[in-house]
């Protein structure tokens, strides 16, 4: 039987190598997908969690996902928090989501008090010096043929930064610049905020601050969350239609492959028309035949799936070299997941094929010309 199976794939190698080629091409449409969205999450996590700050304070209408809210809320309200009992810092950030080149969010900080939350590991260069300063961390100084202290880049559209300071990764985002500076750029909110996080004196005190907060005059508007809250909304399931988008999208890429295969299969069901005749002149029962065709579709399944992980991780190879600072996980869980995902769609598209292979008439299939 397994003889027979390979047989049939080396007797017809471009049939075999686009089959193989389909389904590859489906786990790598899933897995980078899958990849650049929990990507994206996950960076967000790991770099907001090391910012410093125990908690966080935003305006009740805007987004708990830093950088989509824009800057509605006056910074001086940094100033009032700072004054609370047990806050040892208050900072006023303005998160801004870009997409201007690639997707990033760049934060508008006052440095001081960002600074104390927890100090920047400077590895090069110096703080803000100048009002168009600004500050990168070591992923994106090595993003784009290296970026160095003193060059000139584009943020915003057209607007030219000096970059002032390198330090390390995983203080919030890649890019910060003048809080009053990013407001003035989005258009007058040079006096404004999006959110502030907040160092207590005691991590022990985090609910008695939050009271604090909301026996403020003119704060009780406001939610208040503490940055483990905060983490355990940024999953998946929190995200808007986050699901929904990445179930779109494999249930496309696994269409894809359902139909390459399905075609592949039913076509190459009609040219061994006299081939199946014969084997079941043979004695071949109808079980044998099903069995047949469906093992060579796993094959093929199998050497495509195999195919498109080591392309994914050739992807992935590429996209460290060229743009660091995009996450690209490829995890464990997903990979099994998109080959049993991609192997079930080819066994279900050969599903059809095989058992028409398996109704024909011998005495039809052995006079078919």
């Amino acid at each position: 039987m397994n003889k027979l199976v390979v047989g049939n794939l080396l007797h017809r190698p471009l049939r075999a190598f686009i089959g193989i080629f389909a389904i590859a091409i489906e786990v790598v449409m899933i897995l980078s997908i899958v990849a650049v969205m929990v990507g994206q999450v996950n960076g967000s996590r790991t770099s907001t969690s090391g910012i410093g700050a125990d908690m966080f304070v935003h305006p009740a209408n805007g987004s708990f996902i830093a950088g989509v809210g824009g800057a509605p809320v006056p910074a001086k309200v940094a100033d009032v928090l700072a004054k609370l009992p047990h806050v040892a810092v208050a900072a006023a950030v303005i998160a801004d989501f870009n997409m201007g080149g690639s997707v990033e969010t760049i934060y508008g900080i006052d440095y001081d008090t960002f600074n104390a939350l927890k100090p920047f590991k400077f590895i090069e260069g110096t703080p803000f010096q100048q009002p168009n300063d600004m500050i990168v961390d070591d992923f994106y100084a090595r993003s784009d043929g290296g970026h160095h202290v003193g060059d000139m880049v584009k943020v915003i559209g057209d607007n030219k930064f000096r970059i002032c300071g390198i330090v390390e990764h995983g203080k919030g985002g890649r890019k910060f610049v003048r809080r009053q500076t990013l407001g003035q750029l989005m258009g007058g909110a040079e006096n404004n905020a999006s959110l502030f996080y907040i160092k207590s004196d005691d991590i022990k005190n985090q609910e008695l601050i939050r009271q604090e907060i909301k026996a403020t005059p003119g704060m009780s508007q406001y939610v208040v969350q503490t940055m483990q809250e905060w983490l355990s909304l940024m999953t998946p399931d929190h995200l808007p239609g986050f699901e929904a988008a990445l179930t779109a999208v494999i249930s496309i890429a696994v269409i894809v492959g359902f139909i390459a295969i399905f075609q592949s299969m039913y076509t190459a069901i009609m040219e061994r028309t006299r081939e199946i005749g014969i084997l079941k002149s043979l004695g071949a029962s109808k079980l044998y035949i099903v069995d047949a065709v469906l093992r060579e579709t796993a094959l093929i399944a199998v050497v495509g799936g195999l195919l498109g992980v080591a392309m994914t991780f050739g992807i992935k190879a590429w996209l460290n070299a060229t743009h660091p600072t995009l996450p690209f996980p490829i995890e464990k869980a997903w990979i099994l997941k998109t080959l049993a995902l991609a192997i079930g769609g080819a066994l279900l598209g050969a599903f059809y094929p095989a058992i028409k292979a398996a109704l024909k008439d011998p005495i039809d299939a052995l006079a078919y010309e």
